[in-house]
């Protein structure tokens, strides 16, 4: 996502963002998802044509297990990203969620470049976005501006801190949370921007009364080197890699001694549909997608990336067929194994990763 604190000049900061954001994007960067494979169990008993990919998400049916995630909105630039992006989804059946609406809460006269997600797909189920900093009632106006399905609320302390006009003080940031929730007539996605959410704030983010979390970890866009960039002495790149990865946060949150009661959404690091089932068999209600999606869209045009989601719902009919695996339900049951480091640090959870790797004798 590109995310932003609502603070003067931020709409040449959301054109500088995109851009960093497609020239550091490195889908052959080893990540946490290499961490994990599957058994493979030679008579899988499925057949592709009864294999069905589909989720629920709010009772509402989403073709595919994954979706567009935040990204961007509110130049020209931008807009012309968001109606490229939305029109693909609206041809492959995806759900998409929109990058922070503060800049045109702010000037109306941006709100065309959000807008436009909705113009150019009017069926699909798509996800407006606000941060903690917003008004209760902005975040009302952010849905009715994308006649919305539901919200997302992102979290990005890490890189309000790290950028050099961000935001200093998130005290109020639970309080503030619960204000929106109560307000807005759509369920409340908490979603992180590429850091990870930890199990102590889901169990904050449950008290506020969000219905799902998003962990969004690392190994996708990271905003510390982003805005590491725009800084002039460029000295937070010692922060690059900062935070838990999108594995490691659906261990904590599903495999625990605790495991979390909201539904959970893995983001952060996903480059391939092998790793779209990855975050399916650790537990993922749905997954999300964005810097892939973003530079598919930028290099090969709406047509790529039409292409590429119907490749990417054919791939994980296929793998989840490998799997015998008939619905994604059924991905919980597959065998699992969580290897090198993120077996290691599960473990320093109180995690047994060796739970994972026998689940079809249930």
């Amino acid at each position: 996502m590109i995310p932003d604190s609502g603070t003067p000049g931020h709409a040449s900061r959301k054109d500088e963002h995109l851009n960093l954001a497609v020239r550091l994007h490195d889908r052959d960067r080893p990540n946490a998802f290499d961490d994990v494979s599957f058994i493979h169990h030679a008579l899988p008993g499925t057949s592709v044509d009864s294999t069905d990919p589909g989720t629920s998400v709010f009772g509402v049916r989403w073709e595919a297990p994954f979706y567009i995630n935040a990204m961007t909105g509110g130049t020209r630039a931008t807009a012309e990203i968001n109606a490229g992006l939305a029109g693909a989804a609206a041809d492959a059946g995806v759900a998409i969620a929109c990058g922070s609406q503060h800049i045109a809460l702010r000037d109306p006269g941006c709100a065309d470049g959000f807008r436009i997600i909705r113009s150019e797909a009017p069926q699909a189920f798509v996800l407006a976005n606000v941060g903690p900093a917003a008004t209760p009632e902005d975040a009302v106006r952010a849905v009715e501006m994308l006649e919305a399905n539901a919200l997302q609320i992102h979290l990005n302390v890490a890189q309000e801190l790290v950028m050099p006009e961000g935001d200093r003080d998130f005290r109020d940031w639970p309080e503030r949370i619960a204000a929106i929730v109560a307000a807005v007539p759509v369920p409340v996605v908490a979603k992180e921007v590429g850091f990870g959410l930890s199990r102590r704030a889901m169990a904050m983010l449950e008290r506020a009364g969000v219905a799902a979390v998003d962990v969004a970890g690392a190994g996708g866009t990271d905003f510390i080197a982003i805005e590491n960039e725009r800084r002039s002495r460029r000295d937070y790149s010692y922060l690059t890699g900062w935070g838990q990865s999108a594995v490691l946060c659906l261990l904590d949150a599903l495999w625990g001694d605790e495991p979390t009661g909201l539904p959970v959404f893995a983001s952060g690091g996903v480059r391939t549909p092998l790793d779209v089932v990855r975050s399916l068999a650790l537990g993922a209600r749905a997954v999300g997608v964005s810097g892939h999606f973003l530079r598919t869209l930028v290099k090969n045009g709406l047509d790529g990336l039409r292409r590429e989601l119907r490749t990417w719902t054919d791939h994980v009919r296929t793998l989840m067929t490998l799997l015998g695996a008939a619905d994604v339900g059924q991905l919980r049951d597959t065998d699992v194994l969580v290897t090198g480091e993120t077996a290691e640090r599960a473990r320093l959870l109180g995690i047994d990763p060796a739970q994972l790797a026998h689940r079809s004798r249930r």
